[in-house]
């Protein structure tokens, strides 16, 4: 690199997530896209005026008959369904070896009580396949399409390996029946869920520059902080290798008033690290979580890996760069104690 064209020091890093430090786009995209379809709206209307913010918020907007003792379900839902448009290509689709119901090879930590967004210290795996992950959510009164879905795949796989057995000839025939109208059904929609779900690579990616950012700033001087609930937002991070830092605030954390562009999240993700958000710097890539930085009172650097520059660079931003790569941070210590000095590289 050649000299940067700025350098500052901070004492901690708030990093937003999706389109920061993983790109799940595409499936977030097609998620909302299924959103859209249900309810009869232009899938780009409703893609666009989602980007950034909470989906119990867009949910509430998009979809006012959902109740409020419901919502919480439904959005677990909702974010299950962009994780599973992000492995169906290669669990379920073209990029899957055996074409066999998903393993459980990619892992997803348990989620911490509402009343911490921290994963707990005894948290056992969980699955990340679509059918098991949903098991609990049975008492959802609307089958989504989540649901619907995880159903049939369950049902597909089952019948594929077992074969039930009766003594009584008339209860045989009578299974016999249910399983070949099941089975059509299955076929037929599932080959249309498929073409939606599976035909194409909607993979969560870790963005340039991100590991090497991580690596470099000492343990409990950073935070995530998201507007993805706690599913969607350790879902994500796992699938890439990014451990979710002690203090990640996710967007059902009961303590948030509000979500981005509200400066909440951050706020919260400061004083959680023992610091004055004034004293942090922010990664982000959306205009409400810029916006939600810049009200923070923190140092904002926005990253064009999400949106074209030309939608970003009025939005407050201190810095504005490609992506993480033109970006260094190194640990040094000063009369003030250890503090992350920043260079940005244009």
């Amino acid at each position: 690199m050649t000299s940067p064209i700025a350098t500052f020091c901070t004492d901690a890093v708030l990093f937003d997530m999706d389109g920061t430090l993983t790109d799940s786009i595409a499936a977030v995209e097609a998620a909302w896209g299924k959103v859209a379809t249900d309810i009869g709206q232009d899938p780009a209307y409703v893609i666009a005026a989602t980007h950034g913010k909470r989906a119990v918020d867009n949910l509430s907007q998009f979809k006012p008959h959902i109740k409020p003792h419901e919502m919480d379900d439904e959005v677990t839902a909702f974010e299950e369904s962009i994780l599973f448009f992000a492995d169906a290509y290669h669990k379920h689709g073209p990029g899957s070896q055996l074409n066999s119901p998903a393993d459980s090879t990619v892992t997803t930590p348990a989620l911490s009580t509402p009343s911490s967004s921290a994963p707990s210290s005894r948290a056992p795996s969980r699955t990340s396949s679509f059918v098991s992950s949903l098991n609990s959510l049975n008492s959802i009164r609307r089958p989504s399409f989540l649901n619907r879905v995880s159903g049939l795949l369950s049902m597909s796989s089952v019948r594929e390996h077992e074969e039930a057995v009766f003594e009584d000839p008339v209860m045989e025939e009578k299974h016999q029946a249910m399983l070949e109208q099941e089975a059509k059904l299955t076929k037929d929609t599932l080959h249309a869920w498929q073409i939606e779900a599976a035909a194409v690579d909607r993979s969560v990616r870790i963005l340039p520059g991100v590991k090497r950012m991580i690596s470099s700033i000492p343990e409990g001087r950073y935070a995530v902080a998201t507007s993805g609930a706690k599913t969607y937002a350790y879902g994500c991070m796992t699938r890439v290798g990014i451990t979710p830092p002690r203090i990640t605030i996710t967007a059902d954390d009961k303590r948030l008033k509000a979500g981005k562009p509200a400066p909440d999240p951050f706020l919260l993700a400061a004083k959680e690290l023992g610091f004055d958000a004034k004293k942090c710097v922010v990664f982000e890539d959306s205009p409400s979580g810029i916006r939600a930085g810049v009200a923070s009172g923190a140092t904002v650097i926005a990253v064009c890996t999400s949106h074209e520059r030309s939608k970003i660079e009025n939005c407050g931003a201190h810095f504005l760069v490609d992506n993480m790569e033109k970006v260094q941070c190194e640990p040094v210590h000063t009369d003030r104690g250890l503090q992350l000095k920043f260079s940005i590289f244009a």
